[in-house]
């Protein structure tokens, strides 16, 4: 017995209610879709339907076998159509959530660069670093950077990991008393992001609580906070590294004990994910990883 056609049968005998139909098309008789459909009730030793000379009805073990079938047959529909789609060029409308920063360096080069290998992707990318609902907003993608496991409803696959940094001008550094150990701090003026759900936690060796007269939601306006000599930052690497290579700050506590910041791609849990999604996750991971991040 071929069991995924007897299935199928089975399937659609509910829908039309009638097994000469359903033998018009398959294109079969009408007594050999009958016979498929007792080999799946005897393989499965259970009655699915009652049948009758005017009426077919389903059993109570029957209703919630048809569920399972129907969920089956889609699943199979949707394998498909996603090697369909893969074998082609991704095309159509992305709408896509970047963290603020992260769009303004590392990710505006690399949806520069996806652009360019896929021209019939139209994307439309909203900048900003607040937790927002991808379904509800209607984002086929996002993205989030985290140092913690992240607790999400969501589809998670981690693209790439970046190093954090503790940022001071030279200048300040000579204005004020020495930093030598994380605890040190507690005497400086610490800038905190306000987004960090850990405030002014600085996870730094067992942890250090910082003050400061800077409190900001984006980490390039604490950053240029610190360039002008005002205090110290712990940034995550892609917001510093340009400043970092200028000589505009320099990265103190370099021993001390710190996580690592996690990037993740995020999108909706649903049976079909849209071709173009899982490819451009792809281009991601390739990009971070030819560009040695």
């Amino acid at each position: 017995m071929n069991k995924l056609r007897a299935i199928e049968m089975f399937v659609k005998l509910t829908e039309v209610r009638s097994f000469t139909r359903v033998a018009e098309q398959y294109n079969t008789s009408k007594s050999m879709v009958s016979k498929e459909i007792s080999r799946l009730e005897a393989e499965l030793g259970a009655r699915l339907i009652h049948r009758t000379t005017r009426n077919l009805q389903l059993t109570h073990v029957g209703e919630g076998y048809l569920q399972r079938a129907k969920d089956i047959l889609n699943k199979l529909e949707d394998a498909d159509t996603f090697v369909q789609e893969s074998q082609q060029a991704p095309k159509g409308k992305l709408k896509v959530n970047v963290p603020m920063v992260l769009g303004i360096t590392d990710l505006a080069a690399m949806f520069a660069d996806f652009m360019q290998a896929h021209p019939d992707v139209d994307l439309e990318i909203h900048l900003g670093d607040e937790d927002v609902d991808l379904v509800e907003q209607g984002f086929d993608l996002g993205f989030r950077a985290s140092s913690r496991p992240f607790d999400s409803s969501y589809i998670g696959k981690e693209i790439t990991r970046f190093t954090y940094h503790v940022c001071a001008s030279k200048q300040y550094l000579e204005c004020h008393s020495a930093i030598h150990s994380a605890q040190d701090l507690v005497h400086h003026n610490c800038f905190e992001y306000s987004y960090s759900k850990r405030k002014n936690l600085w996870p730094l060796d067992d942890g250090v609580r910082v003050k400061g007269p800077l409190k900001v939601n984006n980490v390039l306006f604490m950053l240029q906070a610190i360039k002008s000599h005002l205090g110290v930052g712990f940034l995550p690497e892609f917001a510093c590294r340009e400043a970092l290579d200028k000589g505009e700050v320099v990265s103190i506590l370099q021993d001390a004990k710190k996580p690592k910041l996690t990037l993740y791609a995020l999108y909706p849990a649903r049976q079909f994910v849209p071709a173009a999604v899982l490819q451009c996750i792809e281009f991601l991971q390739a990009w971070f990883k030819r560009e040695g991040h």
